[in-house]
């Protein structure tokens, strides 16, 4: 069953021990197809790589790149009809047999027989566990395993609707360690079936801001629907750029010399976020038919067509997701 991996990489000098990582951990090997857009100064010689054959390979002058929907709209054109589909950031680390278990999660998650079906395209996703860099050169990494806890992916109370229909998410434990109904996905932790490349593309005119709403409502509406698992087998080196030195897209020194800055990228983001929610998008880069927006409101307690915050625990704490039984379809709740 094979796992097509999406990595964007921005100036990261830890791509190669993600894929490594990915890679020397797995179960089954042979099943893993990366594909990678690499973004940065030198270019990866991943020709002595004893499983290059199982590799795609971008690489784009970081000057003419357009951010990471950009990036992840350039990888999923490599996209082959692998069995499942899996992305994640360029600095990740992962437990061994990351992917049995991501697979047994999401067959469990399908084997249940809901109303309307709503367990039968899921999406995994969440915030992973963090870990620390120790030694770059000997690539030794401390991963934050203690906190065995679901992670539930919510609203935050201070930035909703910031930026229009932009609002900021966080992630909260749980009380305990379980698979949980989710509202919201993380980009740097997808994982599903194959076809939800073909279903729901990236649409590579979104910068940042917008990345993760924008997904998880087009995929939403399509009739996936979201579930957090606990001890998600990854982690992330979440906001560390000193350790080792990683630029950011907007980098001023790289962004002086672009024909398109990033602010006018970010503006024309969070103008596709407002006409997508307000349904002037259509064809596969706007909102499905199969659910709506204000099924979203029922789970979510968010209007994002009107703007409004119908509840705002239900959207900014975790008491709501805990009292629902994943097995249930819960909108309507």
């Amino acid at each position: 069953m094979s796992i097509f991996i999406s990595i964007a990489s921005y100036q990261d000098s830890l791509l190669v021990s993600t894929i490594f990582g990915a890679y020397n951990n797995a179960d089954k090997k042979e099943n893993l197809i990366f594909s990678i857009c690499d973004q940065s100064d030198n270019s990866i010689d991943i020709s002595g790589f004893p499983f290059a054959s199982q590799i795609h390979y971008d690489h784009v002058d970081p000057l003419l790149s357009k951010g990471a929907c950009w990036a992840r709209h350039r990888i999923q054109n490599f996209y082959d009809n692998e069995d499942y589909y899996l992305q994640i950031d360029s600095h990740t680390q992962f437990l061994p047999g990351w992917d049995t278990r991501f697979i047994e999660e999401l067959l469990k998650i399908e084997s249940i027989r809901s109303t309307d079906n709503y367990h039968s395209k899921p999406i995994i996703s969440s915030y992973p566990r963090g870990f620390k860099l120790l030694d770059f050169d000997k690539g030794l990494f401390e991963l934050f395993t203690a906190d065995k806890r679901t992670t539930l992916l919510t609203y935050r109370k201070d930035s909703i609707f910031s930026r229009g229909s932009f609002s900021r998410q966080v992630g909260i434990p749980l009380k305990d360690s379980r698979i949980s109904h989710a509202y919201l996905i993380a980009a740097g932790c997808i994982f599903t079936r194959g076809n939800f490349v073909n279903e729901v593309p990236y649409d590579p005119k979104y910068y940042f801001y917008g990345e993760e709403q924008s997904m998880a409502l087009r995929a939403f509406t399509r009739g996936f629907s979201f579930f957090h698992i606990p001890e998600v087998p990854l982690f992330h080196l979440y906001t560390d750029v000193d350790n080792p030195t990683r630029k950011l897209h907007w980098d001023p020194e790289d962004d002086k010399n672009r024909a398109t800055k990033w602010h006018e990228l970010d503006k024309i983001s969070l103008e596709r976020l407002d006409n997508l929610f307000a349904y002037k998008l259509e064809g596969v880069f706007g909102l499905g038919n199969q659910r709506s927006l204000m099924d979203y409101a029922g789970i979510s307690g968010i209007d994002l067509q009107n703007r409004k915050i119908l509840d705002l625990e239900k959207a900014t704490e975790s008491s709501f997701i805990e009292s629902l039984d994943w097995k249930i379809n819960p909108l309507g709740t």
